[in-house]
């Protein structure tokens, strides 16, 4: 399927109800078609296979599978569907995403649920994402300073690989955001701190102490207050 066909598609598949269920989940943005995650992971399932199976029957031998899911990806992405770019962001191959596309799709986020499949999907995967969530974490725009965090998030999730200290360098960054009162924002870095803690056994008294710095670095501050307790009290409960 070309890009038109596949907007076509999704459009085929809006489901109102789902719009207004959406909201109340606080999901943001414009022209949204009210299509469930699921959905949209087996359409990405489907449209890789039909490009890859594509690929081998062609006589072309330029011919790419990644090539094609990445151009296709690019084109969903503009065409501004709230679902297509969270599509685009299942299908896209990590490999050939540059520095640039990731600034320029981390500038049209608009809505909580578009940053996060993005960031676990795609941008963790991606050979730019620490030093992305170290430079998104001071953006001033909502939710591409949500794209730090969450990126900081997956990434102790799904890097497995990577160097305890590549993780606990972000402790002192979660500090320094710890105040920001927007709803997406301070989510975000409870959320960060929280997959830290959780996901490195050597790094949950390191989370947790950090937690503990943000409540006496801020003592009056809600937003931070809010923040360290409810990691402090799932992080005090983990087990390894």
């Amino acid at each position: 399927m070309n890009s038109n066909e596949i907007v076509k598609k999704l459009k085929s598949l809006s489901n109102p109800k789902n719009i207004e269920g959406m909201k109340r989940f606080a999901v943001g943005g414009k022209n949204i078609l009210g299509i469930s995650i699921p959905v949209l992971r087996k359409l990405a399932k489907e449209i890789k296979k039909s490009h890859s199976e594509r690929s081998e029957e062609s006589q072309d031998s330029l011919a790419s599978p990644q090539n094609d899911i990445h151009r296709l990806a690019e084109e969903l992405w503009k065409s501004g569907i709230h679902e297509a770019r969270i599509l685009a962001g299942m299908i896209d191959d990590p490999k050939l995403v540059t520095e640039k596309q990731m600034d320029y799709w981390v500038n049209d986020f608009d809505s909580w649920d578009v940053c996060d499949q993005v960031c676990m999907n795609l941008f963790d995967k991606t050979k730019f994402a620490f030093d992305k969530a170290k430079e998104w974490s001071s953006r001033k725009k909502e939710f591409q300073k949500r794209a730090g965090f969450a990126l900081i998030a997956v990434l102790a999730w799904h890097d497995k690989t990577a160097p305890d200290a590549k993780l606990a360098q972000f402790f002192p960054i979660i500090i320094r955001e710890a105040t920001d009162e927007r709803n997406f924002v301070k989510k975000a870095v409870n959320w960060a701190l929280r997959q830290i803690g959780k996901c490195r056994p050597s790094l949950l008294q390191p989370a947790i102490k950090t937690a503990e710095e943000i409540i006496k670095k801020y003592p009056d501050d809600k937003t931070a207050k809010w923040i360290a307790s409810d990691a402090i009290r799932e992080l005090k409960t983990k087990k390894f």
